[in-house]
Formats: C-alpha cells, structure tokens, sequence
C-alpha cells in the first residue's frame, strides 16, 4: 500500500519505519527541514534501540522517504496523523494546534476513498472533530491510538500487544477495519484487537498511561510510609508483584516518572474528567500527579540530608538525565529537576549521561560529563537518577576511588546495596531501611492499632 505519516517527531519516525519494514511504501512529512534531511538519508534523529537499522532498511529498500512537501502525498492510500499533543502552556488541556494544522494541510491530497488515522492522543471529540473537517472530500477518518513504550519501540511496533481501531458506528466489517487489517496484516498472528467507536478509542491510551501512573504513585507514597516505619520498599514490592491481580511491573518505587506521555496524559484525562464533571475521577488524577511530584521533592530532601543538611558548595553527581534508559528523551526529567533543585540551593552539580546531549544546552546551571567516571571525579554524594545500564553495573570499589565521600542516594532502587556498602559506600535507597526513622521503625501506639469507630451509614 501507498500510505503517508504526517509528523516526523518520535511516533512518526517509528511508525513510518514500522510499516516499510512491513512492505509498504510510505512518505513521511514533517515542517522541520532539518529532522527531515536526516531521515532522508536514513538516519536516527534521536536514540532509540533499533530504530536506525529500520530506517536505513527502509532507506535502503526504496520503501521508506520523506519530504517537506504534502503535495507529495496526494497518492497515498491511507494517511496517518502522527503529530505531537502537548498540553497547553497555560492549562492541564491538551493543545490541538499541530494536529488541526495537519488536518488542515492534508485537506488538498485527500481524494475520495482515503483513510486518514490518527494515531496521536487526543481528548475526547477530536476524531468526529476529524472527520467533520475531511467530510467533503470523501475520505474516512478512523483513530488507531499508540502503546509504544520508549526505549522498546521499534519491539512494540513490530510485535503489538493490541490493536485498537475506532472507527464511525464502533462496529467491525467496515470498509475502515478493512484497510486497518491490509496496513497490519503481516504483523504476528493473533495480535489481539479491539474494534470500538471514536470515543472509546481515544480514551483507552490515556485511561492506561493514568493508570500506570497511579501504580507508580502508589508505590512511591507507600515508599514514603516505608522510610517512616523502617519497611523496605523493595522487598515489599517483590511480594506484592507476586500477586497476579498486581503484578510487579510498574511498582518500582523511587524519584517519580517523567517524559513526554505520562504526566501530559495524566493532565489530559485529568483535564477531560473535570469538564464532563466526573469530580471523583480529577481528584484521584490530582493527587497521582501531586505524589510524583512529592517523589522528587523527597529525593532532594534526601540528598541535602546526605550532605549534612545544606547543599551549598558541594559537589554532587547525579547519575542520569533522560527520563528513562535507553532513549535521549529529557522532557519532564526527574534527574534534571532533582539535578536543578540542587543547583539552586548552591550545589555544583555534575550530570552523566550516555544519550541526553539536548540537556547539555537546555540546563546552562549544570555541568556535563558523558563518561561517569569523569563525572564522579571528586563528588562528596552521587546521586542515581536514571538507571542506564552504565551505571548499575558499575564497580563499587573503583567508583570509591575517584569520589571524595562514598554516600550514595539510590533514587531507583536498582543499584546492589549489598555491594556498595561492602565497598564502604553509605548507601541510601529511597524507602529501604528508615531513613526518616533511623532504620529503627516505628513501635505503634494503642491508638494506631486499635480499629477505627464504625462510619455512619
């Protein structure tokens, strides 16, 4: 088939190379002259595993290019809309500005027959707001939402673990799910899908990133409880993982989640929950992003603590500046954020990581240091913030050699204590062992274990 992604940003890109590599020829379009001759010419514009042996593949194989012009996509079958949602500078709503400028620009290729998919998340209303915008032109508008996960993309592209069309009417057998099942059919069999209606599409990948996002707030303020009453975090979450109506993924407690999807769908759903006055859902949606952003407050709180109690002068390392291993995304960073409340409170502050080099423009405050040994060169605390493989693996014992203190803030609880602190590190993990309570726990009073009073019905 002849299809076009509209966007060259992280979905774009992985989707465009996704459906080369599954035969299909495929123009992608972007404004961003720039990004797009890097793709031209078959390269990565940022660090995802696998992606950029795709990319040549498609390159290579004739399937695969791009271009700043939509009149070059005027043949195409089937039109993907795969341009960013960000929330709103000024609210929790999403911005639909690059999406309804996509629709717009796509409007004099579209040709009768056409399928245009989104693929972006969106509120509730846009796809029906779509497809009012492409009705004279005769082309259909399903909504196909995205599950990939950074840094296992190009994996989830290739191997999904479900599909979702939205289609008009919510009912299979359409001349959408037809197109829908030509664009994927070479993907594995038995790919679960869903077949639903507009709504119920759009809503389905925010209700799962807020979700996930509770599980990790969750988690981090039962961390909280855990450093209070002496409880390790690590092992309680190990127990609870082993639980199959919980399961472990998601439960690693630590600094709090980031990125460029969960906290801007949380808001989102958030934001969509208050104006149809769903009060209980914006208030549960509230408090999840209030308690991640307490997870980072805790992490700087500990790290001051670590260095007796004021920062100012120090030298601290943080080890860590994408929001996640394996991907170069900084937006909404806890590392940096940590790394940037510690600045400002008079800190010097050096921050490694193997990928991220946008933060080294967009954090002047900051010092960078790709290699961790030259970044922990002389720290009196270090400070794990992203667990990059780089880091969890490194040797406790030479790593004590190029500090000036071995005090180390586990802020993701990947790191082998047992190890560092057999190294002579004064290892802290966040919600292992009482750090608020001197690992002492917490001996109840009769009041805190008697029953509560029965409530009124």
């Amino acid at each position: 088939m002849k299809i076009s992604v509209i966007g060259a940003g992280y979905l774009g890109t992985v989707h465009a190379a996704t459906l080369a590599h599954l035969g299909h020829h495929v123009v992608g379009l972007d404004t961003d002259t720039s990004r797009i001759a890097l793709l031209a010419d078959g390269h990565a514009p940022f660090h995802e595993p696998g992606l950029a042996e795709l990319l040549r593949a498609g390159h290579d194989a004739g399937r695969l290019t791009f271009t700043a012009d939509p009149a070059d996509l005027a043949d195409a079958d089937v039109h993907f809309l795969c341009v960013g949602t960000p929330q709103s500078k000024t609210a929790n709503n999403t911005d639909l500005g690059f999406l309804l400028a996509a629709v717009e620009s796509l409007l004099p290729q579209l040709r009768p027959g056409a399928l245009v998919v989104g693929k972006s998340t969106v509120p509730v209303g846009t796809a029906a707001l779509v497809a009012d915008m492409v009705a004279a032109t005769g082309a259909e508008v399903a909504w196909n939402p995205e599950f990939l996960r950074q840094g296992t993309a190009v994996q989830d592209s290739l191997a999904p673990d479900r599909l979702v069309y939205g289609v008009a009417g919510g009912l299979g057998g359409s001349r959408a799910c037809t197109v829908l099942d030509a664009v994927y059919a070479t993907l594995p069999a038995g790919t679960p899908k869903v077949v639903t209606n507009f709504a119920t599409a759009e809503l389905i990948k925010v209700s799962a990133n807020a979700f996930l996002a509770l599980k990790l707030s969750y988690i981090n303020a039962v961390s909280e409880f855990c450093e209070q009453a002496g409880a390790d975090v690590v092992q309680l979450t190990q127990a609870l993982g082993h639980d199959e109506r919980i399961g472990g993924k998601y439960l690693a407690a630590g600094a709090g989640f980031g990125g460029g999807c969960l906290p801007k769908d949380l808001r989102s759903f958030r934001a969509q929950a208050q104006q149809h006055g769903i009060e209980s859902l914006e208030e549960l949606l509230s408090l999840v992003d209030g308690i991640n952003a307490d997870a980072r407050y805790r992490a700087v709180e500990h790290a001051i603590r670590l260095c007796g109690g004021q920062v100012s002068g120090k030298r601290i390392t943080i080890l860590g500046a994408a929001f996640k291993p394996h991907t170069d995304d900084i937006r909404d960073s806890p590392a940096l954020d940590v790394a940037g409340q510690l600045a400002a409170q008079g800190a010097r502050v050096t921050v490694s990581d193997p990928e991220a080099a946008g933060a080294w423009l967009q954090h002047p405050q900051l010092e960078f240091e790709a290699e961790p040994n030259a970044a922990l060169a002389g720290a009196e605390l270090v400070v794990l913030l992203t667990p990059w493989p780089q880091f969890t693996s490194l040797d406790p014992v030479l790593a004590g050699q190029l500090v000036s203190r071995r005090v180390v803030l586990d802020g993701r609880n990947a790191l082998d204590q047992s190890a560092w602190r057999a190294a002579g590190w004064n290892y802290h993990g966040m919600g292992r062992g009482g750090t608020g309570n001197g690992g002492k726990g917490v001996r109840p009073t009769p009041a805190s274990i008697l029953p509560a009073p029965a409530r009124a019905l």
